[in-house]
């Protein structure tokens, strides 16, 4: 015979299962108070996460001094009409994160991953927040790559989500309008999906003649969660049938291989045409591609630029593409303010790799700009002491008005960055 036990608050770990199927509860008020409603406030509703597969170099990053009035260093010398719009972090890391180019995938979910390690990974703050918030857009998070189809973003069950590696499509997803056959092809694969829960719903019926009164009152609240994830299918099945939004940006036809900020570029359009349309809140970009001798003054491929050894002439190149993933990260945020976007939209710039030259995974490279947080400063923590980068994540999750209490090794909210 089979049992459910129940606590005061559902659990959000909480199963359904029957005729071979496992499914996940969506989040419910009962669920809480892992996390409360999210407020009605005009703080961040938006999130886009910018990764670097291969660092940048910090001497060139971080700032002279602290706090609000550091002296701008090299890269940040030419967007100081943003100062106030974002944050330097520095000293900051991902504790129990090592492997080099490895910890890519911990990334944005900061889960310990030791080369070699069989650590399976936990879900990523982008995932997290889409998991809670997605429903409200087409598109419940985007997750991209400008060169491969890996990713940082992970599903609680610690299953990578491949990226979108090509701009064309894109572009295609987003603004271009299915066909009727494929649109009643994707009606079709979600109506499939609502199937799957009639079968969980009837196993867990049948097993409703066995519980008392008080279990009862339970596994119908249990039905109701169901009930809500069905309306969130049918949502979806909603979306296939309504238009998309028509945009002035052009669909890009010729991706520049030989120039990877070019490639940032483009994809960067995209995101904003996306946020700007509302047709997504939750973005990752991961940028990985290793041709920039398309840049002028580069004629080395960007992984050996990038173990630099401290050599002169490398390190003149490397500046000239970090420099201009930089600008083009810049040039985002200013189409952000523009569009009186960036006061509720996060936009996090950084890298598994402090150190790429040594593959050290200390002291990351971190820009945290908009979301209705107050900036202009550099918060720099002693790297000696290996600062929660989690912490950043947690006052993120906050700004959305999610009352998580920690994610992976966070500690409290980030010291010194507060909320406007």
């Amino acid at each position: 015979m089979s049992t459910f036990t129940f606590q005061k608050h559902l659990s959000r770990r909480a199963m359904l299962r029957g005729a071979g199927i496992t499914l996940g509860l969506p989040l419910l008020e009962a669920m809480t108070p892992a996390f409360a409603a999210v407020k009605e406030t005009k703080q961040a509703k938006r999130f886009v996460g910018v990764s670097l597969a291969l660092g940048m170099h910090n001497p060139n990053l971080v700032p002279e001094g602290s706090g609000r009035s550091y002296k701008p260093s090299r890269y940040l010398a030419g967007i100081q009409d943003l100062r106030e719009d974002f944050t330097v972090v520095s000293g900051s890391s991902h504790p129990g994160v090592t492997g080099g180019h490895t910890a890519e995938g911990s990334i944005f979910s900061a889960c310990p991953n030791a080369r070699g390690s069989t650590t399976r990974n936990t879900i990523s703050l982008d995932q997290l927040m889409a998991k809670h918030l997605g429903h409200e857009t087409r598109f419940p998070s985007l997750v991209l790559n400008t060169n491969s189809q890996t990713s940082p973003s992970y599903t609680e069950n610690g299953s990578m989500i491949p990226a979108e590696n090509s701009a064309m499509k894109l572009f295609t997803r987003l603004f271009v309008n299915d066909t009727p056959a494929e649109q009643e092809r994707q009606a079709e694969l979600i109506r499939s999906g609502r199937s799957v829960m009639d079968v969980v719903g009837a196993e867990a019926k049948s097993l409703q003649r066995e519980l008392g009164s008080g279990d009862r009152d339970k596994l119908d609240a249990w039905f109701t969660s169901v009930r809500e994830l069905e309306q969130r299918l049918a949502a979806n099945e909603s979306w296939t049938h309504k238009p998309k939004p028509k945009v002035a940006l052009k669909p890009p036809t010729q991706i520049p291989r030989d120039n990877e900020v070019a490639v940032e570029r483009i994809f960067l359009d995209i995101i904003h045409m996306a946020l700007a349309t509302d047709s997504t809140r939750f973005i990752t970009l991961h940028i990985t591609g290793n041709n920039v001798q398309g840049i002028e003054g580069v004629d080395e491929a960007y992984h050996n630029l990038s173990h630099h050894g401290m050599d002169e002439e490398k390190l003149a190149q490397l500046a000239l593409v970090e420099q201009g993933v930089i600008n083009e990260w810049a040039g985002f945020l200013r189409k952000l303010k523009t569009d009186k976007l960036l006061d509720e939209t996060m936009v996090l710039l950084t890298s598994n790799l402090g150190n790429a030259s040594a593959h050290d995974n200390k002291n990351m490279p971190v820009l945290f700009a908009g979301g209705g947080f107050k900036h202009g400063q550099h918060l720099a923590f002693d790297q000696k002491d290996n600062y929660p980068l989690p912490n950043l994540y947690l006052s993120s999750l906050h700004g959305l008005g999610l009352q998580d209490e920690n994610f992976a090794t966070s500690t409290t909210e980030m010291n010194g960055l507060e909320r406007a």
